[in-house]
């Protein structure tokens, strides 16, 4: 039931040229400091899916920088079954404040969620000791910590979502978790709107997710090698450009493309003659795919000349979200609902996820040689597809919801829409930044440089070391 994700240390040294030597130095010195507070003890991270998400995709280079700094940092991810996975998708959308089923808090819902949770931990039994500590991730693994605590771990709850404005679905799945939250040394979450009354005055800690500019998905690509991948997976059209679907993989190796992106679309595939929009998510009503849609056809109804690729992984691939295919199903009646004038237009693209940095790498081609991205989603904990492609000095549109008001200054690094289902400012905004490619360029540039500041991986590495080794020095861990 329990997967044990093999990460290989990784060199932060590539990390100077952008973060300085100064800051390498200090994350150096924080990990050696944890590794020496841990006395040889282990920091765990529990998850429950290894692929699709942005949590996989934070831990994927987190572990990867804390075992290259010499902290022994592990990862796991649990199982579970159908009736799991809808309950914490549930749960996941309540903490987000969006209206569920929450009838499913109820004890039968409950001796679902505690049957897997107990299954899951006593797996992890046999490898996490006394004096580990263990970070669990989300709700899906917060049933875990009343089984570890009492093993001698020590628990510490990572929440990466909230809702700006806590409402009774919010709180009718922190009642639900509230006895979970017993056994949990520390909490931690993206934003200080997100912690509940429940949590109030308690050992609580914000940190910034943030994305690794040296992972495979955020490499410097040029533009032929981008296209190279795009033509091949048959997302662009025409003849094969000279270069190679050739990308860099996080251990520095080479590989190619080989797959096929799954496309449903009108005529051949993309071209450079006019701009193209790109929204990249989970298939998750959350992301709003059919608003992006609604607001698109308004712009082309308009005059407006583009074309719009939604793309999201495969949707058999992520384990953790029931909800995918049904939503994506959604999308493609919605789309084959719109005008033949606007359809057109349009295209829905399921990436392939066999090879996760292969599934990057053409994330990778797609948000370069976007000429505007879009993040419209009606709730967000953090906007990891924001950040990434602010890193790429691209212009964003994204709705001020969640950590994404954080992110974005508004026109001055991005835009943000204040209603995220006022389609029609959505349409303005798409011709404004369609029309006005100076002006988009600027917010690109502002937006490297924010992204730069603030969202790179060694600030929330190093976050995560002082937290944990501060704990253990004052005693709230104790080995």
């Amino acid at each position: 039931m329990v997967q044990y994700v093999p990460v290989l240390a990784r060199a932060v040294e590539p990390m100077v040229q952008l973060s300085g030597p100064s800051e390498l130095e200090a994350l150096r010195e924080a990990g050696a400091r944890l590794s020496h507070r841990l006395r040889g003890g282990i920091v765990w991270n529990v998850n429950s899916t290894a692929h699709g998400g942005g949590v996989a995709e934070l831990l994927r280079s987190l572990v990867g920088y804390a075992r290259g700094v010499g902290v022994d940092c592990r990862w796991a991810v649990i199982g579970g079954d159908a009736d799991f996975f809808l309950l914490t998708k549930r749960l996941h959308n309540a903490i987000h404040g969006a209206e569920g089923d929450d009838n499913m808090f109820d004890e039968a819902g409950r001796a679902v969620y505690e049957r897997v949770s107990a299954a899951n931990a006593a797996e992890l039994l046999s490898e996490v000791k006394s004096g580990d500590v263990v970070l669990l991730h989300d709700p899906q693994t917060l049933g875990l910590a009343p089984t570890l605590a009492s093993c001698g771990a020590h628990v510490i709850w990572r929440c990466h979502i909230g809702a700006d404005e806590p409402n009774d679905h919010f709180r009718a799945a922190y009642r639900f978790l509230a006895p979970y939250l017993k056994s949990v040394k520390t909490c931690v979450f993206t934003r200080a709107a997100y912690v509940p009354d429940e949590l109030a005055g308690t050992n609580v800690h914000i940190v910034v997710p943030t994305i690794d500019p040296c992972a495979t998905k955020n490499r410097e690509l040029t533009s032929e090698a981008a296209r190279a991948i795009l033509v091949h997976t048959g997302l662009f059209e025409g003849p094969p450009p000279d270069a190679l679907p050739e990308f860099t993989r996080s251990d520095g190796s080479v590989s190619r493309v080989n797959r096929a992106v799954d496309v449903i679309r009108l005529g051949r595939g993309y071209s450079r003659d006019m701009a193209l929009i790109v929204q990249i998510s989970r298939w998750d009503r959350l992301k709003d795919h059919l608003g992006v849609l609604t607001g698109f056809a308004r712009y082309v109804t308009n005059g407006g000349v583009a074309r719009l690729l939604l793309a999201g992984p495969n949707v058999n691939a992520v384990a953790d979200d029931p909800e995918g295919a049904e939503v994506f199903n959604e999308v493609l009646a919605a789309y084959r609902a719109l005008p033949h004038g606007v359809r057109v237009h349009v295209g829905l693209a399921n990436l392939p996820m066999a090879d996760a940095e292969e599934n990057a790498a053409i994330v990778n081609a797609l948000q370069r040689e976007a000429t505007v991205i879009v993040q419209k989603s009606l709730k967000e904990g953090f906007g990891l597809t924001v950040a990434e492609a602010m890193w790429k000095a691209k212009p964003v549109i994204a709705s001020r919801v969640g950590g994404i008001q954080d992110q974005i200054e508004h026109g001055v690094s991005g835009i943000l829409l204040d209603n995220p289902r006022d389609y029609d400012a959505f349409a303005a905004a798409l011709k404004l930044l369609c029309a006005d490619p100076p002006y988009a360029a600027m917010l690109g540039t502002n937006a490297r440089a924010r992204a730069r500041e603030r969202f790179l991986s060694l600030r929330s590495l190093y976050a995560y070391a002082e937290l944990i080794g501060d704990l253990l020095e004052r005693g709230s861990i104790a080995r």
